[in-house]
């Protein structure tokens, strides 16, 4: 397994008037090579469990053990294993500082040691494995989009080749045609390279057509876990915490209530739309 969290708690300001007990005995196996998506309403504990994946934040209680490794144990590496496990943040704007889009990306292989050549090749393959425009490599980060600017963030992460990339929320605020386009980027990371990814994502529909499994997050505790058929088959119980299915999921239960015979625990369009067409033999 690449991540375990084992009983893993977090308290804010413990023993003050305003502690906060964000995670709750929480444990969680990541394999190595796996899409895990994780949805939750905010304030349900997701942002604070990644940040224990790559030793942003200690538990108050519990272990997080990176490929076997207690990474809060003395004379843990914590620095090895931040480059190893990378996270993009929600607001990419946090993690773009320097003059341009190139540097920004060389700066993490840099701070790992490697030369000026090794950290530019890096640099440039991460931007070309995002397909981001060659014309903008040497503008402001600041004069980006939003979408442009997240790919960036990926981009710098991704040129210090981890093994596990956690993204919160990287699709938001894009336009559907990004959204897809940014998720097949991921998957085929996955794919190609054998990365584990790790999605916060608000959005059913991405959980459904990407992720292998789907974590539901409520209250700082783990309220599901499974495959995302297993875990959107029990939607009813995912309203009741304030989330809900795909929107295709809805879509297939009004048909099968119409009359018409098409199965309802389908994940994504194309199913869906096999379902439609056979049951209209077209």
């Amino acid at each position: 397994m690449s991540i375990i969290l084992n009983h893993v708690s977090h308290i804010y300001s413990e023993g003050t008037a305003d502690e906060v007990r964000a995670l709750d005995d929480v444990s969680l196996e990541i394999a190595d090579g796996e899409f895990l998506g994780l949805i939750g309403h905010t304030g349900s504990g997701k942002s604070t469990l990644v940040q224990h994946m790559n030793a942003l934040l200690k538990p108050t209680s519990g272990q997080v053990l990176y490929n076997g490794e207690d990474i809060w144990a003395k004379g843990s590496d914590k620095a090895r294993i931040r480059s190893k496990v990378g996270l993009v943040f929600q607001y990419p704007e946090y993690q773009l500082f320097e003059t341009d889009v190139f540097t920004d990306v060389c700066f993490g292989p840099k701070n790992l040691g490697l030369s000026r050549v090794e950290a530019e090749a890096r640099a440039y393959e991460a931007l070309e494995r995002m397909n981001f425009p060659k014309e903008r490599w040497y503008m402001s980060p600041f004069d980006l989009s939003g979408g442009q600017k997240r790919r960036v963030a990926i981009a710098g992460v991704l040129a210090m080749k981890p093994e596990v990339l956690i993204l919160d929320e990287p699709t938001a605020g894009l336009d559907p045609y990004g959204r897809r386009e940014l998720l097949d980027m991921l998957k085929g990371l996955q794919r190609d390279e054998g990365l584990t990814v790790v999605l916060i994502s608000h959005c059913m529909d991405d959980v459904a057509g990407y992720a292998d499994r789907a974590v539901v997050m409520e209250k700082g505790k783990v309220f599901m876990n499974g495959t995302p058929a297993e875990v959107f088959f029990r939607h009813r119980e995912l309203e009741e915490i304030g989330l809900g299915a795909p929107s295709v999921t809805y879509i297939m239960e009004k048909l099968a209530a119409a009359g018409f015979d098409v199965k309802t625990d389908v994940m994504n369009v194309e199913d869906a739309a096999k379902e439609i067409r056979g049951c209209l033999r077209i």
